[in-house]
């Protein structure tokens, strides 16, 4: 996917979780509403989250793989196991590498043993078969411990956050630094990534990919599931 798609799938969310995403932008832009927009913030990222591990009730092991859109535009495209993959794997990404330049959970957690996953990257270099192909070889439990383990060490970190450290930009070092970790493909479809979010701020990279990312894919994971069941 490229960096115009991805702009475009800003597009359509959930309205509920739209205008908790407006207000918590809304709040985090003034200094004596920045705690309150964490909150909020928090409660979008719990909504969300509670949504994802429904799919733990409701789904087979093989819905996981299904891709009952496969040849549509959109995040709907993929599936519901690389939504999971990809959200956190971009999540852990910026939030460890980029924003505090620490080791990212994936490899603190020795995660990719774990869920036997074949690669470190955050996904966005694999289409149409090569997806499946991927996601059958994960242990969908163990997928979820990072998931859980990620957005715990996230939130610490915005925890931590203050209002002055929103204007900071990802430092240079972390952006070469980011480069030589090789998780994030040199394909056209995934390097992109790199120059998006170096160029933000923090408060950027709150907004993207720390809440709107993540209603994108629940969002399309939802699309995926009703079809399915």
């Amino acid at each position: 996917m490229t960096n115009e798609s991805y702009q475009r799938g800003i597009i359509a969310m959930n309205k509920e979780w739209s205008e908790q995403n407006k207000r918590m932008q809304s709040l985090i832009k003034k200094a004596d509403t920045f705690n309150e927009g964490k909150d909020v913030l928090f409660e979008l990222r719990n909504d969300l989250m509670n949504t994802m591990l429904s799919f733990k009730v409701d789904l087979d092991r093989e819905d996981y793989d299904a891709m009952p859109f496969m040849n549509a535009d959109g995040y709907h495209s993929k599936n519901i196991a690389y939504s999971l993959w990809h959200i956190f794997r971009i999540e852990d990404i910026v939030a460890n590498t980029l924003v505090c330049g620490d080791e990212e959970i994936l490899f603190s957690g020795k995660y990719q043993s774990r869920i036997n996953s074949p690669i470190i990257t955050t996904g966005n270099e694999l289409v149409k078969g090569q997806i499946s192909d991927f996601t059958k070889q994960l242990d969908i439990d163990e997928l979820y411990s990072y998931i859980a383990d990620v957005k715990k060490s996230t939130e610490n970190i915005i925890r931590n956050l203050t209002f002055n450290d929103l204007k900071i930009k990802v430092m240079n070092e972390r952006r070469e630094e980011l480069k030589a970790l090789s998780v994030v493909s040199s394909d056209e479809n995934a390097v992109w990534l790199i120059d998006y979010w170096c160029n933000k701020d923090l408060r950027g990279l709150i907004q993207m990919p720390f809440s709107r990312h993540w209603i994108m894919h629940t969002e399309a994971c939802l699309r995926i599931k009703n079809k399915l069941k």
